[in-house]
């Protein structure tokens, strides 16, 4: 610590009276000119130093939540990062000066890694994050045994919990109409939920980048709050809420008979009040709703709900899209795009047309000539597959089977050539590599090219396979020829020359 080295020094040199400066440095080993600088300071410099390692030391009490910071958004600046703790806690009182030293020095001892979506905000900052997790249990409801599916939210700094219910699997739109129901409990919305890789939140990851359900988004976008999802297989980076589903369900539930749904609904609620909520929490010590009124509710976020949510849309019918993406109007079957495979979908006609929106937003989302029969199919072969999707798949796979920057290379000269046919164009190449071996030489002409397109680098291959040592004769452009080339050296080096000629003059014409 530097303000005790300072008093070290001062108090073995003694105003002169003690030891020499050689004999100081080297019974502290440190530097003459270390014990000289600390020799010239006065006594008021001296404190000013103590005082802003104590506001320093201080400043340790919110580490972590700095560290949290950096870590969502690594370039933030001292003073924003001032700005927001400042926001969170009004209490802090540090200079900017002593916060722009504290955050420098904690960068240089941390590691800010890229973005993460799997790392669970501190439980220490009220306000910032609410766990959210679904469970379910078979209970007796009336006369026989029914499976209920429940989804629990607890608030990460009070652990102040509210429960919602569905007597079939969780839909996105009974996701959402049940954070609706949570936020209006709870008064206010969270900074962010935390959410497992639940289709209702997560479609596809990879890499680390998250496909979001994208009427559950277009939801958190609309109600203010950040959708943050664990790496698969880690419950305990939300082990809060996972905690929260083992209450509801041995707590809460197990054990118990209703008489009918209103029954099961209105006994959560009563044990929401009256025991969750109220008792002393084995961990912070202190009631949920105590903590929460105390703590956390000035800084939950203001919450309505979204107007789509709350308005009736008199001119929409709805219908259940099936697992096979398929609705039913009118004695006939029209289908939805993928993501709404198994939830619903509003409609309405417009003139010979049937249009399908989506319920929550209202946007279009497909659109199908009305079929004047019975029994029909009426597809769109988009709704079943995503061509881009296909596309990154393909270039993925060609660029991981040959060298990346030759497969980037290939690929973009076939989508420069053909790029109505892009997609076919690269099946045909996948295919191609499969049954063929590529020479990296050969590899290294077809990339000289100006165009190319697949059946092109068929021709060239078919041209290999057969004369092995074809391209120690430098003859260029196969697909130009007979795929019986010349089996002499020397006709083989004069089609050669023929064929520059013709590429030169193909090239230009293109």
């Amino acid at each position: 610590m530097e303000w005790v080295m300072i008093h070290k020094i001062k108090a073995l040199h003694d105003a002169g009276g003690g030891l020499g400066i050689r004999a100081i440095a080297s019974q502290l080993g440190i530097s003459r000119n270390t014990v000289k600088k600390y020799l010239r300071m006065d006594e008021n410099t001296i404190n000013h130093k103590q005082d802003c390692l104590d506001r320093s030391k201080r400043m340790d009490d919110y580490r972590d939540y700095i560290i949290h910071l950096l870590g969502e958004f690594p370039r933030m600046t001292a003073v924003k990062v001032l700005l927001r703790l400042q926001k969170t806690y009004p209490e802090l009182d540090v200079s900017y000066r002593t916060a722009r030293r504290y955050i420098s020095q904690l960068k240089t001892t941390i590691t800010i890694k890229q973005k993460r979506y799997y790392e669970p905000v501190l439980d220490m900052v009220p306000g910032m994050q609410c766990q959210v997790d679904g469970g379910e249990l078979n209970v007796r409801i009336g006369d026989a045994d029914s499976m209920i599916y429940f989804v629990v939210f607890v608030l990460s700094y009070s652990r102040m919990m509210y429960v919602g219910f569905s007597s079939r699997h969780v839909n996105t739109s009974a996701f959402i109409q049940m954070h609706d129901a949570a936020f209006c409990y709870f008064g206010g919305h969270p900074e962010e939920c935390v959410y497992d890789q639940t289709k209702l939140v997560v479609l596809h990851e990879q890499y680390r980048e998250l496909d979001l359900n994208q009427q559950f988004h277009a939801y958190a976008t609309a109600a203010g709050f950040r959708i943050r999802a664990c790496e698969g297989y880690d419950p305990e980076s939300k082990g809060k809420v996972e905690a929260g589903v083992k209450f509801v369900q041995g707590s809460a539930l197990y054990g118990e008979i209703f008489d009918d749904w209103n029954h099961l609904e209105c006994y959560t609620k009563q044990w929401l009040e009256e025991i969750a909520n109220v008792r002393i929490h084995g961990t912070t010590r202190e009631s949920p709703r105590l903590r929460y009124e105390r703590d956390e509710q000035a800084h939950m976020g203001h919450y309505l709900t979204p107007p789509y949510l709350a308005e009736e849309r008199s001119n929409h019918q709805t219908r259940g899209v099936d697992k096979t993406g398929l609705l039913s109007w009118k004695s006939n079957k029209y289908s939805a795009p993928m993501a709404y495979q198994q939830s619903r979908v509003g409609i309405q006609v417009e003139g010979a047309q049937l249009v399908l929106c989506d319920l929550e937003t209202g946007w279009e989302i497909a659109r199908h000539g009305i079929s004047q029969g019975k029994g029909q199919i009426i597809k769109n072969n988009d709704h079943y597959r995503n061509k881009q999707d296909q596309i990154a798949d393909l270039e993925l796979a060609i660029i991981q089977q040959l060298e990346m920057n030759r497969g980037e290379i290939l690929c973009a000269l076939l989508k420069r050539t053909s790029p109505h046919i892009y997609k076919d164009q690269l099946t045909g190449l996948r295919s191609l590599l499969n049954r063929y071996e590529m020479p990296p030489r050969l590899l290294d002409r077809l990339c000289d090219r100006s165009q190319l397109t697949t059946s092109q680098i068929r021709d060239y291959l078919d041209a290999y396979a057969a004369h092995p040592d074809w391209l120690d004769n430098a003859c260029p452009a196969p697909s130009y020829v007979d795929k019986h080339l010349p089996k002499s050296p020397e006709l083989m080096r004069y089609a050669g020359v023929a064929l520059r000629h013709q590429e030169v003059d193909h090239d230009m014409l293109h």
